[in-house]
């Protein structure tokens, strides 16, 4: 059974949207929606960490090459003014989808495993990343005329 590399691949990833998520807060601080909202939706991020701990003591967590794909797309300094506000909210947007796709890639797993602990878990912390996208969606609509025809 492979369930462990994706359970490992979906704690790093929601390690690295977490951290991508404070970095664009700190980054941005002068946008107070932009500072609120990440700083909250990396607390989620947290907690859907610390809730994937009993799932991965019953099933396993492999490490696999593929996280390390994940780095490289890491946030690890935010960029400046409106255009760089856009741009890193595209990158989270990146990484907030690969945790979303990771997400139903595990569902279906627990669906075939008829683990019903492991569904509500994905249920919960998955509609949790579906809004953390239509978040960052929203607010990349919002950002893209200031930056790109006003600017």
């Amino acid at each position: 059974m492979l369930l462990p590399v994706y359970l490992g691949m979906l704690r790093e990833g929601e390690r690295v949207l977490g951290d991508a998520f404070r970095a664009v807060s700190t980054g941005h601080v002068d946008e107070p929606d932009v500072y609120q909202t990440c700083m909250a939706l990396a607390k989620q991020c947290d907690a859907h960490l610390e809730s994937l701990d009993p799932i991965i003591h019953r099933y396993g967590e492999q490490k696999d090459d593929e996280p390390d794909r994940l780095h490289a797309a890491e946030l690890s300094e935010t960029r400046s003014g409106p255009l760089g506000l856009l741009r890193d909210l595209q990158d989270l947007s990146l990484l907030a989808s690969f945790v979303d796709t990771t997400y139903t890639l595990v569902r279906q797993a627990a669906s075939a495993l008829r683990d019903e602990d492991l569904l509500d878990h994905i249920d919960r912390c998955h509609g949790q990343t579906e809004t953390q996208i239509a978040w960052i969606g929203t607010r990349m609509k919002q950002a893209a005329p200031q930056a790109l025809v006003v600017a």
